[in-house]
Formats: C-alpha cells, structure tokens, sequence
C-alpha cells in the first residue's frame, strides 16, 4: 500500500510539535503556514515546505490544519487560493483547530460540493506538553470510513482517539471539555486568592491536594503559576480558552441548553482580554482577586 502524502497547515504552538511528531514517525509531510519562518524551521526535521496552498494541496492525499480560530479555517479553506480551489475526491481534510461546530458542518458540506474532498474535524486537548509527548486525546467527528482511514496517521500524536459522531461531534466535544477548563480556571483563581488573603500558601496546594477530589490537570498546571504569578512563556493563551467559551454559548443558544457556569468563566476571561492580557497564560486570572499589596 503506498504510504499517504500528508500536509500540515499551521505550525504554530501546537502544530509545530506535531508535525515532528508525524515526521519523526516516518511519515510524509509537507507544510505552510502563513508566517513562513515557522514553517522553514521545519525542514531540518525532514519536512516538505511547499510555496503556496495550491502547491501543498495539489501534493498530498491527506490535509490537516491546526489553527487559530474558526475565521482561520475558513480562510486557509475557502478563501483566495485556498484549499477548495485545488482539492480533489479521494482526499480527506482532518481539522485540529477548536472550531465552531455549526461552522464546521457547513465547511464540511461545502467542501465535499465544492471538490469532492471529505472533513474529519479532530480537535484535541492535551496542551503542548501532550503534543510533544504524542499523548494527545483526540476527538472525532465525520463518516466511519473516513475516521477509520486517518486514524492509523492520529497514532504518533495521540494517546486516545474517540470517533463521537458525524462532522461536527468531535468539535461539540471539545466545546465540551473546554466547558469543564474554562469554569475550573476561574475557580481556582478564586481558590488561589481566597488561600493567599486567609494566610494559607497557596505555593503548597498542588503538594496538599493531589490526589484527593480536586486534583485535575488543570488544578496541577494552573495553580502553581498563579501561586508564584508566573505568566511568562504561556503553553497555552487566554483569548484561545475565552474563544472556545464564547462557542461553548452560542452553541447552549442554538441547543437551548443552559451554560451560566461557562458564561460567567467567559466573562471572567473577557474582562482580563479587554485589559491586555488575551496573550497571557489563563493564569492571569488570579489577578482579577489578589489583593493589592499594602
């Protein structure tokens, strides 16, 4: 069987360590990406740099994008010289970003009119440190024949891999799990507070709770940071947690199903993005509670 020609758009934060993660497993892989340089410093790990998305999509068999937003997707997608004007039946697209999933479905749609090409969205959670490590949870919506036939290409960068559905399943689930990160980090910026103020140090935390029913991995990234305000060198931005919380609400509207939980963490986030802070680690939000000093 010959092996399957894949191309990688978007090798940011995430992308980049899956790409060497998808060449290190002795794959195929050409990339682009909008800036450039990011994609250049792939080739000494063995990667294909192509010029354009014509030139990357008229190449490969299978195309996977992970990108910023759902307005990213649709460009790189659908806009001037994008991946529609030259795909082709036979191809599959496997879309990493966290996107909106009525988006998603109308993506997918138009794509498959448009050139025949099928969508398999495939957000994943697991954070940089997973991409690195290949233990990504990936989640999956599209046919069962088209899951099945980019799954054995999901096993370098995952630890799990869960079919949930049509297109647009896996982008729900996401939306899901960032429901359940986004409420924790709000309240453990709360919970990091309320120790500091009560005298307790909140620097041993981690140390007193792992383990017991508030462990959680965002408990064990979190906490520490805002414990000794570290915002340097974020593995991971508030505007892209406050983005996903944002579809988390206008999905509830679409669905009629109540999120004030998730709203509230939104608006939490949002007040922190509105004061220059959408670049920092969510971590920053204990600085919403911490007391002045003095």
């Amino acid at each position: 069987m010959r092996t399957l020609r894949l191309g990688f758009i978007g090798t940011g934060l995430m992308g980049t360590p899956m790409t060497r993660r998808l060449l290190q497993a002795g794959l195929d892989v050409t990339v682009w990406n909008r800036s450039p340089a990011k994609a250049d410093a792939l080739a000494a790990d063995g990667a294909r740099v192509a010029g354009s998305l014509t030139e990357l999509t008229r190449s490969v068999d299978v195309i996977m994008l992970c990108l910023a937003n759902t307005a990213a997707v649709e460009s790189v997608v659908f806009g001037d010289g994008g991946v529609a004007e030259t795909g082709r039946a036979g191809q599959r697209l496997v879309d990493f970003s966290s996107s909106d999933p009525a988006a998603t479905r109308d993506f997918a749609e138009r794509l498959s009119h448009g050139c025949g090409m099928a969508w398999v969205d495939s957000p994943v959670s697991g954070g940089v440190a997973g991409a690195e490590a290949g233990s990504l949870a990936i989640m999956c919506g599209g046919t069962a024949d088209d899951v099945a036939a980019v799954e054995p290409l999901l096993e370098p960068l995952s630890a799990r891999v869960t079919h949930m559905g049509e297109v647009g399943s896996g982008q729900l689930t996401k939306v899901c799990n960032q429901m359940v990160v986004g409420c924790q980090a709000a309240v453990l910026a709360e919970t990091v507070a309320l120790a500091e103020s009560s005298g307790v140090d909140a620097t041993r935390l981690v140390e007193a709770l792992s383990g017991g029913f508030a462990d959680s991995k965002p408990f064990r990234i979190l906490t520490p940071r805002m414990a000794a305000a570290d915002y340097a060198n974020p593995p991971w931005h508030l505007r892209t947690l406050l983005k996903d919380l944002d579809m988390a609400v206008a999905q509830s509207q679409r669905s009629h199903s109540a999120t004030p939980m998730s709203g509230l963490a939104a608006q939490l986030l949002r007040a922190q993005a509105t004061r220059g802070h959408a670049g920092d680690d969510p971590a920053i939000l204990v600085e919403s509670y911490r007391q002045p000093q003095g």
